[in-house]
């Protein structure tokens, strides 16, 4: 690809992730896929790619960050595939001539989690709009990933219809980790905050000590998410044929079902929603 040196200086400094029965300096066919920090902290990518690879021979080179610097990496040229969760961002991606096509793949949702003792009382709340304003009355701790991901953006959106002025309050009461998920849970349970979390990468996390979830199920926090093809026509060097091989896998009844089949302690993670036609 064009500037792969630059592609591997940042895949290194972010932690890359090779999921094929082949070493990294393997001459076999691979993409780069730049996704979310959820999909890999859940385990997600661990159980579908090596399916994908037995299937196709074609191994995929995984970049996880938060969605808004995949998008960036992407429209660099620097992956072959986005597979990210903040449809605005996708959508936006696709009409600059970046992405092919978004497709549907899956979705999961959004959940508060916090201190089991609740201190703001918001359990089982079913107005969010209300638990975050208590939150904030309590001067409960809460915690933002602040790193610009899916999760972040959702967040930062929820808050706005509070009428709450981050900008002032950050670093009281909110503050923000600049980190992905599994180390801002890490941080919530250490400091006996709130955040909000997929449910993936809640049920995948071990640390839950001393907290709950508190509030759940409501349609704000529903969390889709999106797989699209790097544009070829603005970056010649994308691996296009076989991109589309993996997007096809990931829509067709077999990536579905291995999507679905993903399960932890019994529970699913994700619900594929690939469309027919889409």
């Amino acid at each position: 690809m064009r500037a792969i040196a630059t592609v591997f200086a940042t895949v290194f400094a972010l932690g890359i992730w090779l999921y094929a029965g082949v070493s990294a300096h393997s001459a076999e066919k691979f993409i780069t896929l730049t996704s979310t920090t959820s999909t890999e902290n859940s385990g997600l990518l661990r159980h579908i790619l090596p399916m994908f690879y037995k299937k196709s021979g074609i191994s995929v080179r995984v970049v996880a960050v938060g969605t808004g610097q995949a998008i960036r990496i992407a429209r660099r040229g620097d992956a072959d595939v986005l597979l990210v969760h903040h449809r605005t961002s996708e959508k936006k991606f696709v009409a600059d001539g970046f992405g092919v096509k978004r497709h549907d793949v899956m979705f999961n949702d959004f959940i508060i989690v916090g201190p089991t003792a609740d201190p703001a009382k918001i359990k089982n709340m079913k107005d969010l709009t209300a638990a975050l304003n208590r939150i904030s009355s309590s001067k409960s701790h809460f915690l933002s990933r602040g790193d610009d991901s899916g999760t972040h953006k959702r967040e930062l959106s929820l808050w706005m219809k509070t009428g709450i002025n981050l900008k002032k309050v950050s670093g009281t009461w909110y503050r923000e980790t600049g980190s992905g998920m599994g180390a801002t849970l890490n941080t919530a349970s250490a400091t006996n905050a709130y955040t909000m979390t997929d449910r993936g990468t809640w049920l995948a996390f071990q640390n839950k000590v001393g907290q709950s979830i508190l509030v759940e199920g409501l349609p704000p926090l529903f969390n889709p998410y999106g797989v699209i093809l790097v544009n070829k026509a603005k970056h010649p060097h994308v691996k296009a044929k076989e991109g589309q091989v993996f997007i096809d896998w990931l829509l067709s009844k077999e990536g579905q079902a291995a999507i679905g089949e993903f399960t932890i302690k019994g529970k699913k993670l994700f619900t594929p929603n690939a469309k027919k036609g889409q």
